[in-house]
């Protein structure tokens, strides 16, 4: 969990890790030099429940540079994310490990609901029953917040860019062939939509989009296009 300048929302998305039914669980909280009072709170929560480690970053170095931290300092045989200001239903891992484990695949994601800062219902986001890289590259199917993967993937940083989760999924999905959507209509993950986000911002999103198929995937320019396009049309859709 990457933490900056998060106290409004943080004793919800940590409450929501830590009420999990599946216990056998740690909890890496990376601040990355809040000046709020994030960090009070992880130490709090640290100090209340050993599962919490608390790290703090000597310098602000971005969400990226947060997930790559708490990343190199897991010890669980899966790995799982959660944004500051988004939550988990209780079930959420204790399902996806049980499905992970018994269909041997190694990247799973979830039902999700887009919510205001208030907690209104913006959308409800189901997301196909399987995706392949293909179907990644067309559009970003996990939401970053409701991924998991083993490790047996390997270690891949995240990249300072715009959509560096969606790069990391793609790469993910890419080594395991493979990934299921675990879970069916109901959603397992609150995700927060923020007035003036990036996901609100859909220019931004597209333009970000396009450098990842160009820059970061190695596209050609018609192949760019092509998936730009399925990108486009996606993102009218899955939300409805």
């Amino acid at each position: 969990m990457p933490v900056y300048n998060a106290d409004k929302f943080l004793r919800k998305s940590i409450a929501s890790v830590l009420q999990q039914t599946h216990r056998a669980l740690e909890l890496i909280a990376v601040d990355d030099c809040s000046s709020d009072r994030s960090w009070a709170l992880i130490e709090e929560y640290a100090v209340g429940d050993d599962r919490v480690r608390a790290i703090r970053l000597d310098t602000n170095g971005g969400v990226a540079a947060a997930r790559n931290v708490g990343m190199a300092a897991a010890n669980g045989s899966h790995v799982a994310f959660l944004d500051s200001d988004d939550w988990w239903d209780p079930h959420k891992l204790e399902l996806q490990l049980k499905q992970m484990i018994q269909s041997g695949v190694r990247v799973s994601y979830t039902t999700y609901d887009r919510v205001t800062e208030s907690g209104a219902l913006l959308s409800r986001v189901r997301p196909p029953a399987s995706v392949s890289f293909k179907d990644m590259l067309k559009s970003n199917r996990i939401a970053h917040s409701t991924g998991m993967y083993h490790r047996s993937l390997g270690y891949t940083p995240f990249q300072a860019v715009g959509h560096e989760d969606y790069v990391f999924w793609l790469e993910m999905v890419r080594r395991a062939g493979v990934a299921i959507r675990v879970g069916d209509a109901e959603p397992l993950a609150w995700y927060m939509v923020r007035s003036g986000s990036v996901s609100a911002n859909k220019w931004m999103a597209a333009r970000w989009q396009w450098r990842i198929y160009r820059n970061s995937v190695k596209l050609d320019w018609f192949t760019s296009s092509m998936m730009m396009m399925h990108y486009v049309w996606n993102a009218v859709h899955k939300r409805r």
